[in-house]
């Protein structure tokens, strides 16, 4: 099976014979907004690759309350925990976008693992990648202000889909961010008044993606630098 048919960064970055080894393992499927396909502490039996779609990871506390650490699309792997030799994760994970991607039994992926080959290697890498994502985030949900943040996230969860919009209502922001819907309803109305952005509906798209850009904040930049430098 070609590469470009997975349409997904993390497999196009596992060489020819490691990928045919891979090929009928992957099953593909389509994910439907709300679907959970990771809860905290309960044993995992597939890790997610997504293409046209875009999963959250979220820490929930003991009182119900999330807050998104990361976001998973095209550029790599849902359930990346299993990498380092577990059976679950801390984290909930749930698709925040329609869309497909492929599932790989755990099964398989630890074989992979076992083998200690150049697969490994990549999923260290993007290991490495996602923390330094989970990193970041945490540092700008402390220093960064409302608009910076609205801006990082929109600009991450667009680099991981096609087009410019998505599908997405100013509460559930609200929610991933861990601010209250108030502050995401000012900022997005601000930036829709700059022409940066048009809000309907749930539907956001980005307009003009460089007043995007500038008005997010370094963490973006660090976020993006890191993953370009790991999977050029």
């Amino acid at each position: 099976m070609p590469v470009a048919r997975f349409n997904n960064r993390l497999l196009a970055s596992i060489g020819d014979e490691d990928l045919d080894r891979w090929a009928p393992h992957l099953e593909f499927v389509t994910l439907q907004r709300g679907q959970v396909l990771h809860e905290p502490h309960v044993t995992a039996e597939y890790v997610y690759f997504p293409t046209t779609c875009v999963v959250s990871i979220l820490h929930a506390l003991e009182n119900g309350t999330t807050t998104e650490v990361a976001v998973v699309g095209n550029d790599g792997i849902v359930g990346v925990s299993l990498v380092m030799g577990g059976d679950s994760m801390l984290t909930q994970a749930v698709v925040l976008s329609d869309g497909g991607g492929y599932r790989l039994r755990v099964s398989a992926l630890k074989a992979e693992i076992e083998r200690a080959g150049p697969v490994l290697r990549v999923l260290l890498r993007y290991t490495q990648a996602l923390i330094a994502q989970v990193s970041q985030t945490a540092v700008c949900n402390r220093h960064h202000s409302i608009r910076q943040q609205l801006c990082r996230w929109l600009l991450l969860s667009l680099d991981r889909v096609t087009g410019d919009e998505l599908v997405m209502t100013q509460e559930l922001i609200a929610n991933l961010l861990g601010v209250r819907r108030e502050g995401i309803s000012t900022e997005a109305l601000r930036l829709q008044e700059e022409g940066a952005l048009r809000y309907h509906r749930g539907h956001i798209t980005v307009l003009d993606r460089a007043k995007v850009e500038a008005n997010a904040c370094e963490c973006y930049s660090v976020i993006n630098k890191e993953y370009e430098r790991l999977f050029p």
